[in-house]
């Protein structure tokens, strides 16, 4: 989403060089603020892009959806003019591979519009797990996730509606911090931060939301802008 932009310049400020990106889908919200990702002008840096939710649907690659987002007249820098090694990768949702630095990445498939991925990362014993956009089935547990987050220790969850305005968005592929709870309470995982914040929640409806999902489980927690967690 548009935060790659923040991150992009945090990378260049980190030393690294080498930057892998694995993307959910590729809905606008989720892709937008790539044109803006300082580092793929760079020619010094390299870039790894993955996807899971494309090859399988027999659509266009992840490298073709990403330029055809940066053609006039929809952006005046097209991407052949990122100078920065870029490497693009098409995969199936369900497939694991590993990354440089000992990293297990489990991915699985997510119910959402045009498909999306939920990833899984897994390194010195830690693991996080990010499932985003996927709509749930009430009273029946998505499967595909309780299998990829079992034990993790962070779950950061697609919890865009209440349970009260779930029911008006069935078809939108969004999720409730409830749901993501329940999931996260039977796969024995340890915390769950609740983002993808529906633009209509103002900060004091989060702050509302926030006191009622950390009484109703001491995981929960509301992500912000800006928030970093240490994993041990």
């Amino acid at each position: 989403g548009t935060g790659i932009r923040s991150y992009g310049n945090a990378f260049l400020q980190s030393g690294a060089k080498c930057s892998h990106l694995l993307l959910t889908h590729t809905h606008w919200d989720h892709i937008n603020g790539f044109p803006f990702f300082v580092p793929a002008y760079n020619p010094e840096y390299a870039i790894h892009i993955m996807a899971g939710h494309l090859k399988s649907r027999g659509d266009e690659g992840i490298q073709d959806i990403l330029s055809t987002q940066m053609h006039n007249p929809m952006f005046p820098v097209p991407l052949e003019a990122m100078q920065a090694k870029l490497r693009f990768e098409d995969f199936d949702a369900g497939d694991s591979f590993s990354l440089p630095s000992d990293i297990t990445v489990k991915t699985a498939p997510l119910n959402h519009p045009n498909g999306a991925t939920g990833y899984r990362i897994e390194h010195e014993g830690a693991a996080i797990c990010y499932i985003t956009d996927t709509e749930h089935t009430p009273g029946k547990m998505d499967e595909n996730i309780l299998g990829l987050i079992e034990g993790a220790d962070l779950v950061i969850y697609d919890s865009t509606y209440t349970e009260e305005e779930f029911p008006a968005k069935v078809g939108w592929g969004h999720s409730t911090w409830n749901e993501g709870m329940r999931l996260c309470r039977a796969a024995n995982v340890k915390r769950m931060a609740i983002f993808h914040h529906d633009p209509e929640h103002d900060d004091a409806f989060m702050d509302k939301l926030a006191i009622e999902a950390e009484a109703a489980w001491e995981g929960n927690f509301v992500s912000r802008e800006g928030m970093e967690l240490i994993i041990e």
